[in-house]
């Protein structure tokens, strides 16, 4: 019974969110992407308790902020996560916004000599500005570029969300055994795979981000090393403007151990957000410390 609800639940949502888009999709791209950025951080924030999960977080590893700043946050961060939405739901009008944007950043030599000579690439970035810019901007330039992808758990949505994100290109892998296979044959072929690293991961190691313990996956950095692939951090930072992006594409992680290369991602996140600290998405439980308390204590217990 509480499945069926669960299933209705989630299909009323999906009505409502599809209903939402088909109409700002009836607006100018310059119009929608602010409104519903604006719908995002006024009304599904505070109504969802995402305004309180993002004040949490903050709690947690930024102590020190401003109540100002803080309230700041609250805003930015969901009208950030509205206008990403809706800019990947824009399909090709998102495209040709993004694909003549130039490849800035110490590492943006090393992907063009990789992609020239198609050795295996891995791309890692995280939730901030819009994450699927330099995926569009390099295919658009005729780089082969996959992305790997956690479906969402509203299967309802996930149908028309897949193909959102495949109007942006192809191939995409769905998180498992299946979508695995087909990710390795590909970044075995010389091709770039997407991947985000800045989900909590309850058998991840326990490496730090923002100063605090943050279990991560290992997985991008022990496939660098198993396929001598580049590992390579890319952003889409969000303009002033709200609507342009710049893309920066960091210098390959060194080929050391998979803790050390993953920690240098986390690193690199963190400094990056630390820059533009409203961009990042703060709605993840990223660090959830009521786990780890538990996790300490059972390793301390008698």
């Amino acid at each position: 019974m509480a499945e069926k609800g669960k299933t209705r639940s989630d299909y009323l949502v999906n009505l409502l969110i599809r209903g939402m888009f088909r109409l700002v999709m009836l607006f100018p791209y310059r119009i929608r992407v602010p409104l519903i950025g604006w719908i995002m951080a006024r009304v599904v924030a505070p109504l969802a308790g995402y305004t309180k999960r993002i004040r949490d977080n903050l709690e947690y590893v930024c102590p020190d902020l401003d109540k100002s700043e803080v309230d700041r946050l609250c805003y930015e961060v969901p009208n950030n996560a509205g206008r990403t939405l809706i800019e990947i739901y824009s399909g090709e009008k998102f495209i040709n916004r993004v694909r003549d944007i130039p490849l800035g950043g110490d590492g943006a030599q090393a992907l063009e000599q990789a992609h020239k000579e198609s050795r295996p690439v891995i791309l890692v970035t995280g939730h901030f500005g819009n994450y699927d810019v330099p995926r569009a901007a390099l295919i658009a330039r005729g780089y082969r570029v996959g992305a790997i992808y956690m479906p969402m758990k509203n299967v309802f949505f996930n149908k028309h969300y897949e193909a959102a994100i495949s109007t942006i290109g192809t191939p995409l892998f769905p998180r498992g055994r299946k979508g695995l296979g087909q990710m390795l044959k590909f970044l075995r072929s010389g091709g770039m795979t997407g991947f985000l690293v800045d989900q909590h991961m309850a058998h991840g190691a326990p490496l730090t981000y923002f100063g605090k313990v943050a279990p991560t996956a290992l997985s991008a950095a022990e496939m660098a090393l198993k396929y001598d692939a580049l590992l390579v951090p890319i952003y889409g930072i969000r303009a002033k403007n709200g609507l342009d992006f710049t893309i920066q594409v960091d210098a390959p992680i060194p080929h050391t151990d998979a803790k050390t290369m993953t920690q240098a991602l986390n690193d690199s996140l963190e400094d990056l957000v630390r820059k533009h600290m409203g961009q990042w998405f703060w709605i993840h439980r990223r660090w959830k410390p009521e786990r780890q308390r538990t996790l300490a204590a059972a390793n301390t217990g008698p």
